[in-house]
């Protein structure tokens, strides 16, 4: 995905805005002579490559998004892997509008407030945004949805799309497979935020409500990579019994299949209690060691 980079300026009067046809703010001598709208309006999708940020501040609605779209002054973003590609046609959901100035863009988000931003153009797809108040840069890249994978941009982020249930339930367990400790549990939450990738696990019953559940464990989990795009491998680490290592792949939206590598059981888990990325109090966090990719 390319990167983007998007130059907030916090705190700008509006007598300094006097144009919203201004050229964007030049950077290595890089110049395409188009306007600021022609440029943020040109790509569908603006990938947020969290990887690159610098500084010490947060735009939350950077922070919280993979990618952003500029729509006829209505901001669109795709804070959830659950549904990506196919909510908002693509784009996500709205969750605020803005306007032009020269060589800057002011965001009104629903949720978190005004942002003034000036945009720096790095390359014809490649855009820099600074918020000199908060002290922070982010980088994103342009994309017209015809060619932006959003295949690959779910598997690389599989880690995030577990958090967005507040617990996943087992609905089913294949007859083959030996009996094993996990054929207890019946419930899973993936936690956001934090210094560790926590898990909690339940054995209430099935059909217990998610705001009823007793989690029995808390410990931390682990995912790495397969030869196989489609699928990973889920590690489950339980002080108790050791580690519980699955083959995880996902079926649709709001169902994973967990494949116990050991016992040769099969599991499949269904996500309750969807968690939309817009509010304030649905932070996402993101681990260091976790990556945003394209």
């Amino acid at each position: 995905m390319n990167t983007i980079k998007l130059f907030l300026i916090a705190v700008v009067s509006p007598f300094l805005f006097t144009s919203c046809s201004a050229d964007v703010l030049i950077e290595d001598d890089y110049s395409n002579n188009i306007t600021l709208p022609e440029l943020m309006e040109g790509y569908d999708l603006w990938y947020v490559d969290y990887d690159a940020t610098t500084g010490t501040g947060d735009v939350p609605f950077l922070t919280r998004a993979f990618t952003v779209s500029f729509l006829n002054g209505a901001l669109y973003a795709n804070n959830n892997l659950a549904g990506i590609g196919t909510t908002g046609s693509g784009f996500g959901i709205r969750v605020g509008s803005y306007s032009y100035y020269p060589d800057a863009i002011t965001v009104y988000h629903d949720v978190y407030g005004t942002f003034d931003l000036e945009v720096y153009q790095l390359s014809s797809n490649r855009i820099k945004l600074y918020d000199r108040y908060r002290n922070v840069t982010y980088y994103l890249i342009g994309f017209q949805r015809s060619n932006f994978d959003y295949d690959k941009l779910f598997n690389d982020n599989i880690h995030y799309f577990l958090q967005e249930y507040k617990a996943w339930e087992k609905v089913y367990t294949s007859r083959v497979g030996a009996l094993n400790d996990f054929d207890k549990e019946n419930f899973i939450q993936f936690v956001a935020g934090g210094s560790d990738d926590n898990f909690r696990s339940s054995q209430d019953a099935s059909g217990t409500g998610v705001n009823n559940i007793y989690w029995d464990f808390t410990g931390i989990y682990g995912i790495s990579n397969t030869s196989n795009m489609y699928t990973k491998i889920l590690t489950l680490d339980y002080d108790f019994w050791g580690n519980e290592s699955f083959t995880l792949s996902v079926i649709n939206d709001h169902r994973i299949r967990l494949y116990h590598n050991n016992s040769g059981t099969t599991y499949e888990f269904e996500g309750r209690g969807f968690i939309q990325y817009l509010r304030q109090n649905a932070v996402r966090t993101k681990a260091d060691n976790v990556l945003r990719k394209s």
